[in-house]
């Protein structure tokens, strides 16, 4: 299989890219390192059946040669982690609606299959848990630029799903529950890597909120597995997937759980969110995903449990340079 990743330098796009090779298979990725990183892929840069493209996905030029020579597109591309949807809006939607819009345009002129990432941030503050891919998605007011990633990666979804339906491009779309592992960067608001940092530095564990919401953490190598399962299994086509664990844990007990890996003296800090990102500042408060359908179409099952993923990360951070962080 030829495989085009976008994103591919990121912290998911980087682990898909190496699972791909290990199979067999031939992976381009194309990057514009706005979130990724170079050093994503050093291990793999020499790779004979490895090649890489530093540019935007919107190089309508570069993505055409690329998606033309591909079986099928990862479409991982997108901005990403709460602090940079606050801050930079504009880039937010941009970068998820058009640059998905191009992808999708391009896969249709040659039949190509494209997996579409996307998040359970569409759930938005939906109620009814644990969320089905068919359930409703209820998102908070334009007025509140925290919504505006949940509504693009939406978008994204309708319009992958209306190439299925009128141009009958193979596509799957993947919706991710807060997928963490080595690489991730706590640059742009991402939990686990902030607090793994902050508590080996002996810095403050900052909660934001009041630590009382929760989320289900997926190991990045089962979030990969599911990808690659999805994108050959010929049942998924046309179709939306949870990807994730359904082990719920309070934010507040995840700062405890990591400031009890790393042996820390870190104390762990509320921090309101009209401090931590803006002014009425709305959070999903939790996030647990039906797994039903995965299970049913690919066999998927999370494979590790947070402490041991925590241990993976922080044997991670202990093994790089501070300056790397």
């Amino acid at each position: 299989m030829r495989a085009l990743i976008t994103g591919g330098m990121g912290f998911i796009g980087s682990h898909l890219a190496e699972a791909l090779l290990g199979r067999g298979d031939e992976v381009a990725v194309i990057d514009d390192l706005s979130t990724g990183s170079i050093d994503n892929i050093a291990q793999i840069k020499a790779h004979p059946r490895f090649s890489y493209t530093l540019d935007t996905i919107q190089n309508r030029a570069i993505m055409a040669e690329l998606v033309d020579v591909a079986d099928v597109v990862f479409h991982l591309a997108a901005a990403v982690g709460v602090r940079l949807i606050i801050e930079s809006p504009v880039r937010t939607i941009e970068t998820n609606v058009k640059g998905t819009e191009l992808v999708l345009e391009l896969a249709a002129k040659k039949g190509k299959k494209v997996l579409i990432a996307s998040t359970s941030e569409v759930y938005g503050k939906a109620n009814e848990l644990p969320f089905r891919e068919d359930g409703d998605l209820v998102l908070g007011p334009t007025l509140k630029s925290r919504w505006s990633y949940a509504c693009s990666k939406a978008i994204d979804e309708f319009l992958a799903l209306a190439y299925a339906r009128e141009k009958k491009v193979p596509v799957v779309i993947a919706r991710f529950f807060n997928t963490v592992g080595p690489r991730q960067s706590g640059r742009y608001g991402m939990v686990v890597p902030s607090f793994v940092k902050q508590a080996l530095a002996g810095e403050p564990i900052t909660v934001f909120g009041d630590g009382t919401q929760s989320r289900c953490f997926t190991w990045v190598g089962d979030a990969v597995a599911a990808l690659i399962g999805l994108a050959t299994a010929e049942e998924a086509v046309g179709d939306v997937f949870n990807i994730g664990s359904d082990r719920e844990i309070s934010i507040l007990n995840v700062a405890w759980l990591v400031k009890e890996k790393t042996r820390s003296r870190s104390e762990i800090v509320l921090v309101p969110y009209d401090v931590a990102y803006e002014s009425g500042f709305e959070d999903m408060r939790r996030r647990v995903p039906d797994l039903a359908k995965i299970r049913r179409v690919i066999g998927y099952e999370p494979s590790m449990e947070l402490p041991k993923i925590l241990e993976e990360i922080i044997e991670y951070y202990r093994a790089r340079p501070k300056e790397r962080w």
